[in-house]
């Protein structure tokens, strides 16, 4: 126990001193998952509300498999990938393999399926009489789009954080496709695994300390658009 009291003190003075290492891997880690989840976002919410406002042949199957999909393994679609950007894959003279755009790759494809399924549960939560509501006093097609957005925008919101959210704690695409380079690619969950398994249980705890505490808000901030789309 002393130990784990000694560390944790550590770790707390890592914090507060604003090690210079430590808050560079947090921020490597927050604006890879930030552009992840914006070009996830760009594609998962206009997906999803077609999806919800369409019907199609295959609909059903397509709902099944975003539901499937959002459980995916991380290390699977680590595995995909590094078959595809290593040196004898189909993209390996793109030169993406252990780089920063490799992991925002692997974690756009974790997170799509999250944000395309939640935006089509917010599409779906909204009141099937706004629409006729809308129609009604003559809103042109553009009109009813920006209103529907407008009436639906927490519940969006809240499928954005969900996927940040996912992408801020993974490690095993940031692990396979990332190679945990320092200064480069190393995040907070592949570096709290290295030095770990270095013993710098300190410096890791530090780490996941500050890793918390990104849930934490995020948690709060999804809990928040959740409240407010109800």
């Amino acid at each position: 126990m002393d130990y784990f009291i000694q560390a944790l003190s550590s770790a707390l003075v890592l914090i507060a001193n604003f090690d210079k290492e430590i808050y560079s891997i947090v921020w490597t880690s927050i604006w890879i998952s930030l552009v992840a989840v914006t070009v996830a976002s760009l594609l998962g919410v206009p997906l999803g509300l077609a999806v919800a406002f369409k019907d199609f042949f295959g609909k059903k199957f397509l709902l099944q498999g975003l539901n499937t999909l959002m459980a995916l393994p991380t290390v699977v679609v680590g595995l995909l990938l590094y078959g595809f950007f290593t040196r004898h894959g189909p993209l390996g003279e793109w030169g993406l393999l252990y780089t920063p755009m490799a992991i925002i790759i692997g974690e756009c494809v974790l997170i799509l399926p999250i944000i395309w399924n939640l935006s089509i549960t917010a599409a779906n939560s909204a009141d099937p009489r706004l629409s006729l509501t809308c129609q009604a006093m003559g809103a042109t097609a553009w009109q009813q789009g920006i209103i529907f957005l407008s009436e639906v925008r927490y519940a969006l919101l809240a499928a954005v954080v969900a996927g940040f959210g996912r992408a801020i704690g993974e490690v095993g695409i940031a692990m396979m496709l990332g190679g945990n380079i320092h200064g480069f690619t190393r995040t907070m969950t592949t570096a709290i695994a290295l030095e770990t398994s270095k013993g710098e249980f300190e410096f890791a705890l530090a780490l996941g300390l500050l890793l918390l505490l990104v849930a934490f808000i995020v948690n709060g901030f999804l809990q928040y658009f959740q409240r407010l789309a109800r």
